[in-house]
């Protein structure tokens, strides 16, 4: 099984992760000109490996985006990607569940969605959801028609342990599994909810609703903390990305993916003998052609 790269923002395995000692803002003081240029280099990277991960049809990735509202999930996604074939990539978005969902197990329908064999598969949102906003709103939990009375303390801990028997399920069948939360401050998410009710081209993006849930903040760091801790393991860590500078977070999103890749050691399928001999007919006919 693959391995998590090593890198600052790595969420440790031993459960000492602390959501109030974690930065937000980037380290370091490279410029915002300098970092995009970095990032090209990185999105171009990352489309040569995409490339090699398709063609060697061995390997699956997962890439899961959590973070709170107006932390930057759709444009990080969009940038880092945007390099890649998009024969061999994918995105879901999970919002609101649907009557057949709620039907099955918490992890049916983001199951259903995982990529195949030689592809990039994003999920925005996941199901971790289900141990975070359905924490902090356990009202949600009625819709879900659990059996039996539940000890809500205990029934976290159970999906806690589902999702890791999950992803580790998916990391010994060849698929890599790497989660990103997107650690946003509490006054840059005001900050950009303002922008987005002052621009027009914006507007479409506000949602009073998101406001509303800024008075859980507190209780949504606790479930970030608590689900981080529970499932950062080194076949599916979790890297805690600060947001607050969304050049930073993407550029660090970029490295992440691109060493993570690397550590595949992926190339282009090399064809044998018999292969090798049938191309050479086959060059040698369509020459003759000419």
């Amino acid at each position: 099984m693959l391995k998590a790269v090593d890198s600052p923002f790595l969420v440790p395995f031993d459960g000492s992760y602390r959501v109030d000692a974690a930065p937000t803002a980037p380290p370091g003081d490279v410029t915002k000109k300098e970092r995009r240029r970095l990032l090209k280099d990185k999105v171009d990277e990352l489309a040569l490996l995409q490339r090699k991960l398709y063609a060697q049809d061995e390997w699956a990735c997962l890439s899961v985006f959590q973070a709170m509202d107006a932390a930057g999930k759709d444009g990080t996604i969009r940038a880092v990607f945007s390099g890649v074939n998009p024969a061999g990539f994918q995105v879901f978005s999970f919002k609101q569940p649907s009557k057949e969902e709620l039907d099955h197990d918490f992890l049916w329908r983001t199951a259903s969605r995982l990529p195949e064999r030689g592809r990039i598969g994003v999920f925005n949102r996941s199901y971790y959801e289900e141990t975070l906003v359905v924490r902090v709103h356990p009202e949600y939990l009625g819709g879900q028609r659990l059996p039996g009375k539940r000890n809500l303390d205990r029934l976290w801990t159970e999906r806690y342990e589902s999702i890791r028997d999950h992803e580790l399920h998916l990391a010994r069948n060849g698929t890599v599994v790497v989660k990103f939360w997107l650690n946003v401050s509490r006054e840059e998410q005001r900050a950009r909810f303002l922008e987005r009710i002052e621009d027009e081209r914006k507007n479409w993006k506000f949602s009073s609703g998101d406001v509303a849930e800024r008075a859980h903040w507190d209780a949504y760091m606790a479930a970030y903390e608590d689900a981080l801790n529970a499932t950062s393991r080194p076949w599916a860590p979790w890297y805690a990305i600060p947001a607050d500078s969304k050049s930073a977070m993407r550029l660090a999103v970029a490295d992440i993916m691109v060493r993570t890749l690397e550590s595949l050691d992926l190339s282009f399928p090399e064809l044998g003998d018999r292969e090798q001999n049938e191309l050479a007919a086959m060059r040698r006919k369509l020459e003759s052609e000419g």
